[in-house]
């Protein structure tokens, strides 16, 4: 099959007065853009480095805490070892191997921090120290669906502060 054959496209005809010359036609600029913010520097915030003689393990990952503890204002949260009673696991969801870590033989230990309110329910789960990165998530995902008989102190439910390691490990033991 033969294509048809194709005329050329006539260029376009452009007006000499529609043209504007470059001193008209300016971009605004910050002299002209009163209610622009000012430009200020990008300053990246290091820690200083440690103490003479201390080393930080390069196992450990130490996360800063961030916990929005909003719900619980006016409500007290307990140290599980200040309880009469401490929280029981009625529900405990296994975590999922990261893929990435088991194929390549990969073990490690999360320690996640977390609160039991007084419906046994965990809140603000986070991973306080990994030993691997990659195993965070997992680890705080599980964490999050676990359920609990609530903390109890002088005989009612309390918010329970607790914090738990969860080991990925590839034997069986």
């Amino acid at each position: 099959m033969e294509m048809p054959k194709l005329e050329p496209d006539e260029p376009e005809k452009v007006e000499a007065s529609t043209i504007k010359s470059p001193s008209t036609s300016r971009r605004p600029c910050r002299r002209t853009c009163r209610n622009s913010p000012p430009i200020l520097p990008f300053v990246q915030k290091i820690q200083p480095p440690p103490p003479e003689g201390i080393t930080p393990s390069a196992s450990v990952n130490v996360i800063p805490e961030v916990r929005d503890t909003s719900q619980f204002r006016g409500m007290q949260v307990f140290d599980i070892s200040k309880l009469d009673q401490t929280p029981v696991p009625k529900y405990q969801a296994r975590p999922q191997y990261p893929f990435e870590m088991r194929r390549a033989g990969i073990a490690g230990e999360v320690l996640v921090d977390f609160l039991v309110d007084t419906a046994g329910d965990v809140q603000n789960a986070y991973a306080a120290k990994s030993s691997q990165r990659e195993f965070e998530q997992a680890a705080v995902q599980a964490v999050s669906k676990w359920k609990f008989k609530p903390g109890r102190k002088g005989g009612r439910d309390v918010v329970t502060h607790m914090q738990v390691p969860i080991v990925f490990t590839l034997n069986e033991e």
